[in-house]
């Protein structure tokens, strides 16, 4: 029986993570956690109750409410984020709670809410996760870290064609703007910034096909279990 392994793929906004991190747990059979949808879960949560981050920051008993799940939908091959029993996943890709996930994320109430519960789904391993700060903070001892990155350019681009399948219609200089915004909140904030670490594996998918990232992490992660299994 072959060793199960935790897989932290971490970078900047826009990147693929979410489509990286899904292929491979399906590839290997492990559980998918989106972490970024988590966070924009709680902007949504915090939007929609009309909650300014002051009012979070000093009474962390409002998150107390917030239950965020992820179902799988076999038709459309993808996992649906869910906030407090309702499917959001439209919701939470959309520009509204792009503008404001980033400072939302930056609240040490936020994150510790959520990594708690990241790091209680891993510790029996066979988990891919995604996000900002999960070799880092959430799994730092995760078995296999890869960070993604890619030119703002060609992340918008990716981005605005994404959204524009979705029905969600915006201008791409928007799109723009607001990952450049999002790279350097996330890359300057005071809790968990966006950082690669140390032992992670650079992937710049720029100029690679969502085929070839795979296959290449794939790859990785197979070699790293069949190193584990046989020690």
């Amino acid at each position: 029986m072959s060793q199960k392994i935790n897989i932290a793929i971490d970078g900047h906004s826009s990147c693929g993570k979410g489509t990286l991190a899904k292929y491979l747990a399906k590839e290997l059979g492990y559980l998918f956690i989106d972490s970024g949808a988590m966070y924009r879960a709680v902007t949504l949560y915090i939007l929609n109750e009309g909650l300014s981050l002051e009012e979070v920051n000093e009474d962390p008993a409002v998150l107390g409410n917030i239950k965020i799940h992820f179902e799988f939908d076999p038709e459309k091959h993808f996992y649906e984020t869910y906030l407090n029993g309702v499917n959001v996943e439209k919701e939470v890709r959309g520009m509204r709670v792009s503008k404001f996930v980033s400072p939302v994320s930056t609240l040490k109430v936020v994150r510790d809410f959520l990594v708690s519960q990241q790091q209680d789904i891993g510790k029996d391993k066979g988990v891919v996760m995604d996000g900002r700060d999960i070799g880092t903070t959430v799994f730092p001892d995760a078995d296999l870290k890869i960070f993604m990155t890619a030119s703002p350019e060609i992340r918008a681009k990716r981005r605005y064609e994404e959204l524009g399948k979705k029905g969600v219609h915006v201008q791409y200089q928007e799109v723009l703007h607001n990952i450049r915004e999002r790279d350097h909140i996330d890359s300057t904030r005071a809790e968990s910034p966006l950082a690669k670490a140390k032992d992670a594996i650079t992937l710049d998918n720029s100029s690679m096909t969502k085929d070839e990232q795979a296959r290449l992490s794939l790859s990785w992660a197979k070699g790293v279990i069949q190193s584990l299994t046989i020690q």
